[in-house]
């Protein structure tokens, strides 16, 4: 949460012309409840199998070019990094524990339920073993961006995520 898979994605998609999907969204329009709905209503068991329906569902889509952002539990769970990467390529946009604090604390919390009301240390409290699980997961991505790129939090690292994103898969498609 707070990577910056939805922002950079959208500019990244942007900047090179293909289509965006956030899975999110996506979830939202095939079974008509957000994430969060659906996880409180239904669990999140259920979910899961749901959101892997989604991402069947949309690599099914005559798109050749389309960049995904997924949640972040989605590349965890059963064999779902494994099918990311059959789709093609994946990326991890690491950030460091407090560093993603700092981004959710520029956002609005209540769209987040696990997250919702919880101070600067509860939410680092949170992310750290959160990432530190995930990790594994994550790490098995085929390009891993250590973000902030420049060592410096401000509102550009998104901008910046994306153009690097976008310089990385310019430089895979000419070899």
């Amino acid at each position: 949460m707070g990577a910056g898979k939805t922002t950079a994605g959208r500019m990244l998609a942007d900047k090179l012309g293909w289509y965006f999907v956030d899975l999110d969204d996506a979830f939202l329009q095939i079974h008509g409840m957000t994430t969060a709905e659906y996880i409180r209503s239904y669990g999140l068991e259920t979910f899961r199998r749901l959101e892997k329906d989604v991402v069947e569902r949309l690599s099914e889509l005559p798109y050749e070019k389309v960049i995904y952002a997924t949640g972040g539990g989605y590349p965890c769970w059963e064999d779902n990094m494994e099918c990311l990467k059959e789709l093609g390529t994946s990326i991890y946009i690491r950030w460091q524990p407090h560093h993603l604090a700092e981004r959710l604390l520029l956002t609005d919390l209540s769209l987040r339920p696990v997250l919702q009301g919880r101070t600067r240390e509860e939410l680092l409290t949170f992310i750290t073993p959160q990432l530190e699980a995930r990790e594994p997961y994550y790490s098995q991505a085929d390009y891993i961006v250590d973000a902030p790129l420049d060592g410096i939090l401000h509102e550009m690292n998104d901008e910046q995520i994306a153009e690097h994103l976008c310089q990385l898969i310019k430089s895979k498609m000419k070899s």
